[in-house]
This record gives structure tokens, sequence and C-alpha cells, in this order.
């Protein structure tokens, strides 16, 4: 694991209260939570899934019509 280091943002009071109170409300720092945001952010970009693993989470392409498949499997289904 590398060192920690410090880095500096600037960011709207707004959003800096925002992040103080949201890390408060969940038991973490700030600098926690901006790490595990982070990470999650690293996993979501380095892994893309698989198709067959994404047709059976339930994810939907763009160009299919949701309502329409469904209706479509449900009278296959019962044929």
């Amino acid at each position: 694991m590398m060192p920690a280091r410090k880095l500096t943002i600037r960011l709207p009071e707004e959003e800096i209260e925002f992040a103080k109170e949201y890390a408060l409300r969940n038991g973490i720092s700030v600098t926690e939570m901006i790490d595990r945001y982070l990470k999650n952010l690293r996993k979501q970009t380095r892994a893309e899934l698989h198709p067959d693993i994404q047709r059976f989470s339930g994810i939907i392409s763009s160009n299919i019509d949701a309502e329409i498949a469904y209706h479509e499997a449900l009278e296959e289904k019962h044929r």
C-alpha cells in the first residue's frame, strides 16, 4: 500500500458542509468517504460486465423497449 498524501481541493462552502454532515451521519471521515468513492470509480472503469452477466442482472440495453421485451418473453414462455 502506498503512503497517504495530502490533497487540497477547493469546493463551494455548501458542498463542504454537505460532505462533512454526510460523513458524520455515516460514521466516516470526509477523507474515507472520498477514498471509497474513488475506489468505486476505479472498479467501475476497470471491468465491463460480460453481456451474459448484464442480462442476468437485469441491465437492459437502451435500444430495447423493456415492456415489449417483457411481454414477448411471457408469450414465448407460455406457448
